[in-house]
């Protein structure tokens, strides 16, 4: 029982494979995210509906239909591409197409969660950078930015403790992550209830992991700020 009947190892780089994902998709998220705040704060309408639109489609629509749909719906368009460059066969891997989903996932999410933090930074502080001359690009990387972060890092640490735990659903398009390394070991011992009490355990950990660093992230982001009554 200590190997867990051989498949230990196996189950180690499931969890592995869950880790890689989650933080490969972490920075296309936030980038996504924090372009659609970005998109949605802005003064100019088309830019405000393009923000819009993307955060309430990708949100109203399931995460398991998105890992499908790029995993699937990109085969004619990749072979396309492909057959230009000699490649026919030309296709993304699971890997490749989880990643995306689930960046895409975790940033519509977080343009919410970027757009309240944006707004909660004083008026004031914009109105300030704009008299002593600052672009509105410097304001935005020297003013706004570093504050937006203290607001927004307990919402983006739910969403990430979400995310690792979404990782999941990439096994139906055969990427071996935990849930699906866990089946493999069902499927060859008839164990169910030990092994899926394994990958409870291993997303616990993970997830508790996130919750340390998220603590020591916001108390380096509180650095220097004094709450006032």
């Amino acid at each position: 029982m200590t190997n867990l009947h051989g498949f230990g190892p196996l189950l180690m780089a499931g969890a592995w494979m869950t880790i890689q994902l989650a933080l490969c998709a972490l920075p296309l998220g936030l980038l996504l995210g924090l372009g659609g705040a970005l998109a949605k704060t802005s003064p100019y309408k088309p830019l405000q509906w393009l923000g819009g639109s993307y955060s309430t489609i990708v949100r109203g629509i399931p995460e398991l239909l998105w890992v499908l749909l790029i995993f699937y719906g990109t085969v004619g368009a990749m072979r396309g591409l492909g057959s230009k460059f000699g490649n026919p066969d030309l296709a993304l891997n699971p890997f490749a197409a989880g990643v995306i989903a689930l960046g895409l996932c975790f940033g519509a999410y977080s343009t919410e969660v970027f757009r309240g933090a944006i707004l909660a930074v004083p008026r004031g502080h914009r109105e300030a950078g704009l008299a002593l001359g600052l672009s509105r690009g410097r304001i935005l990387w020297r003013l706004i930015l570093p504050q937006m972060w203290r607001v927004a890092l307990p919402g983006l640490g739910n969403l990430f403790m979400i995310l690792m735990k979404d990782t999941a659903l990439v096994s139906v398009i055969g990427l071996a992550e935990i849930m699906r390394t866990a089946g493999i070991a069902i499927a060859g011992t008839k164990l169910p209830f030990t092994f899926l009490w394994v990958a409870a355990l291993m997303y616990l950990v993970l997830t508790s992991l996130a919750m340390t660093g998220q603590h020591y992230l916001e108390k380096y982001s509180r650095r220097g700020f004094v709450r006032t009554a």
